[in-house]
């Protein structure tokens, strides 16, 4: 048997504050299935589309086309957990292992290393040594480090400012408990690093610890690919380190060619030097390994924006709004899009649309406020300017964003100002200045190019 679907274990517990164990059993297994060495493994993204629903196992293999199908339920009541899973052959609905377990929360890691033990005996009955010993890897011991490492993990996936700064909080009580566990180290470098680029907490503040973090990740653990990619990350979007990043990216690759996020920020960085068609190729290699991937879609679809082939870009964001009709990005990119191609009213409506998903973070306001400004409603964007100081009172507001906006206004001084300020605190997408189109009506002036070379890119 050469591919596997470990499908979302159901949440049999009739709690939803148990989600974080069922998707962190699911997440776990898949983890320990990618070690072996010529098994395709459907990415996480592919097999939580069938999660909360009532799917036949058959259907959902055919579906995805792999030879074999992992199923599982959980129930807790207290402190006591039912785990059962179960393993089907694609081919013939055979069904070559199920296992019921009945132990305490505590034992959850027990459980997971012995459903992945059980799994791969029966896909491959003669497993060599090696492969032994990459099932049998273990990042913690501790089971309480452990259930708070998928808690964070829960959180991070959710993907706002509130999830985040929980995912960080849960990820530090981890490392509080074991401080040798390099995965959760990992998840707070990400967590950090994901927070500063999307705005939402201050780069000065996020960026030096998350460069902490996942310096102690490798050291704990040098052949983590995902330490290496959160280390690539830190060193391109921080460091404005290219050779540093490209290094790291590749040998994230090197170690696990099925972990897409190194393939999606080896294409940023490839679009953020100048290499727009290598970008477009590497972001169209990550979704190859992991074809359902919102994100990456949207990845695609973004670098054909950044080639300023804005049709293309709009039909794969389409694609990416019908997967998830519930993703803010998808109206926020293709407002981005339309604006660009002078459809001002379709930008400013996909703008609000992304705000009614999202809510009014600055990073949306500064683009409807752009939109505004170039579809000629000066006094709109003026009332989105007032809102962004105020609420860069209370919060931390980008100066990124706050560029962006006084460009839309063709206030051309400020929006210096406050892209020579997004360059010192490494803010936003300030890698992307050389590539932008958002900024195009800069790049004549001198002080754009002046800009440009402090990026130090190759």
């Amino acid at each position: 048997i050469d591919s596997i679907v470990v499908l979302p274990f159901a949440n049999s517990s009739g709690d939803p504050n148990t989600e974080y164990l069922t998707d962190g059993l699911t997440e776990s297994n898949f983890n320990s299935l990618t070690q072996l060495p010529h098994l395709k493994v459907i990415p996480r993204s592919s097999a939580f589309r069938y999660k909360g629903k009532e799917t036949d196992p058959l259907r959902a293999g055919n579906e995805l086309g792999v030879r074999a199908v992992l199923t599982g339920r959980l129930v807790k009541r207290g402190d006591d957990l039912l785990v059962s899973a179960e393993l089907v052959d694609v081919r013939d609905n055979k069904q070559l292992w199920g296992e019921h377990y009945q132990r305490k929360l505590s034992d959850l890691l027990a459980v997971q290393n012995e459903i992945a033990r059980a799994i791969s005996t029966n896909l491959r009955p003669a497993l060599t040594g090696t492969d032994e010993g990459r099932l049998k890897r273990r990042y913690t011991d501790n089971p309480e480090a452990y259930q708070l490492y998928l808690k964070g993990r829960y959180f991070w996936l959710k993907f706002s400012p509130q999830a985040h700064k929980k995912a960080a909080e849960y990820f530090n009580q981890a490392i509080a408990i074991d401080p040798t566990f390099a995965l959760a180290y990992t998840g707070l470098a990400d967590t950090y690093g994901a927070s500063a680029t999307n705005g939402w907490i201050s780069p000065r503040e996020a960026f030096p610890k998350g460069k902490v973090a996942v310096k102690q990740a490798l050291e704990i653990d040098d052949s983590l690919a995902e330490a290496h990619a959160s280390a690539g990350a830190l060193a391109m979007f921080y460091d404005l380190d290219w050779a540093t990043a490209e290094r790291e990216y590749k040998r994230a690759i090197e170690l696990n060619p099925n972990y897409p996020i190194s393939y999606e920020l080896y294409s940023y960085l490839q679009l953020a030097t100048g290499k727009l068609d290598e970008g477009l190729k590497i972001a169209q290699r990550s979704l190859e390994v992991d074809p359902q991937s919102v994100a990456l879609v949207d990845d695609v679809a973004g670098a054909y924006y950044l080639e300023r082939r804005y049709d293309e870009a709009i039909r794969e964001i389409q694609k990416s709004m019908e997967m998830d009709p519930n993703h803010f990005t998808g109206p926020l990119y293709r407002g981005q899009y339309y604006e660009l191609k002078g459809m001002h009213e379709e930008a400013i409506k996909e703008f609000q649309r992304a705000i009614a998903i999202g809510g009014r973070t600055s990073g949306v306001l500064a683009l409807l406020g752009h939109a505004y400004a170039t579809s000629g409603k000066q006094g709109e964007a003026q009332k989105i300017l007032v809102e962004l100081n105020e609420m860069s009172r209370q919060a931390y507001v980008s100066s990124y964003d706050l560029a962006i906006l006084y460009v839309g206004l063709g206030d051309k001084d400020r929006a210096f100002e406050q892209l020579n300020k997004a360059y010192e605190d490494r803010a936003g997408w300030i890698i992307y200045l050389k590539v932008e189109p958002i900024f195009d009506p800069l790049r004549p002036d001198p002080r754009f190019a002046e800009l440009v070379s402090r990026m130090k890119f190759p």
